[in-house]
């Protein structure tokens, strides 16, 4: 997994898994450990599941995810708002 997304970033690429009840597309900017110690992916959700409704920035536990794929389209760059020293990162392993 951990292969996959450092690929979608490094091409910006979007990528979709399925998450806490249904699939999401996300634009991948950051991955590492989380503070908790989890695999994390911050990214921007733009279309799919949300138990809140809501799309924006979020940090998604790489553990509770399946069925991850990289999509053909890309994004262009980092989103507004997006901080290269993500503080809820305990270790970065790959980044826009």
């Amino acid at each position: 997994m951990n292969a996959v997304i450092c690929k979608a970033i490094s091409e910006m690429k979007l990528v979709v898994f399925n998450y806490e009840g249904g699939d999401r597309t996300v634009e991948p900017h950051c991955f590492g450990v989380t503070t908790a110690g989890n695999p994390g992916l911050r990214g921007y959700q733009v279309v799919g599941y949300s138990s809140s409704g809501e799309m924006g920035w979020k940090m998604f536990d790489m553990s509770k995810a399946s069925s991850l794929r990289i999509l053909d389209q890309t994004f262009n760059g980092p989103r507004s708002g997006y901080n290269a020293n993500d503080k809820g990162m305990r270790s970065i392993e790959c980044a826009l």
